[in-house]
């Protein structure tokens, strides 16, 4: 996981670097060619990031809030499966997700948006992907947010992912949207994917045979780590 795929970067499936929609990009794009690091022991076969660091609950977004409460919001869970380009499954993977809250506010000092904070949603949490490839999260859906990149700029309702291999060095990220979001043709991050079928594989599927009856709804989102049904990174 990590080493690049035939069609990363090459075509339109990918985010651009420098993307002027997108104003930050311009400040921390690479201005000079990239010079590719040789990797040694370090970088490809450890810190191993294993069973060890990840608890029971660390999935369960919805509790160890430091109010000790519920946290507001419409509740969800996320699964899937992470697999490479062939269908088979990814196992051992660390993935780590962090979202804003119901009310559209991340639970950071940086995070200035008027809305209230949710003193019992931290919105952060970890899994280790089971033997199939499967990740589940129980958390709350997250809200929209402006954030200042352009006139009446809102962010539709995301949740960041980053999947980590045994290594460091084998790190991914990106952002999963959920269906019918209305801010998609105004949102310059989701429309730096510039290929539509590529952007559609950010978009989680509705999914309610997965559902917990009565406590919450669920959404399936597959992450493919490379190839032409490549879930775009950032």
């Amino acid at each position: 996981m990590g080493t690049p795929g035939p069609f990363r970067r090459d075509d339109e499936s990918h985010p651009p670097l420098d993307w002027p929609d997108y104003r930050s990009t311009e400040l921390r794009a690479p201005r000079a060619p990239l010079r590719p690091l040789r990797q040694g022991a370090t970088e490809l076969s450890g810190p191993a990031l294993g069973e060890d660091r990840v608890g029971e609950g660390d999935h369960d977004l919805t509790r160890g809030g430091a109010g000790g409460g519920e946290p507001l919001g419409e509740r969800i869970l996320v699964h899937g499966r992470v697999v490479e380009d062939d269908g088979r499954p990814v196992a051992n993977a660390l993935v780590e997700v962090w979202q804003a809250n119901a009310a559209g506010r991340y639970a950071h000092a940086a995070d200035r948006h008027p809305a209230p904070l949710d003193p019992n949603f931290e919105g952060v949490g970890r899994c280790l992907t089971d033997a199939e490839g499967r990740y589940r999260f129980l958390t709350v859906k997250p809200g929209a947010y402006p954030w200042g990149n352009h006139h009446n700029a809102w962010r539709p309702a995301h949740i960041h992912f980053s999947l980590f291999g045994r290594a460091f060095a084998q790190r991914l990220v990106t952002q999963m949207y959920f269906p019918g979001d209305p801010l998609f043709p105004f949102d310059p991050i989701f429309n730096s994917v510039r290929d539509p079928a590529a952007r559609e594989r950010l978009v989680a599927a509705f999914d309610l045979d997965a559902a917990e009856p009565g406590r919450a709804l669920a959404y399936r989102w597959d992450i493919v780590l490379r190839g032409r049904e490549e879930t775009p990174f950032e």
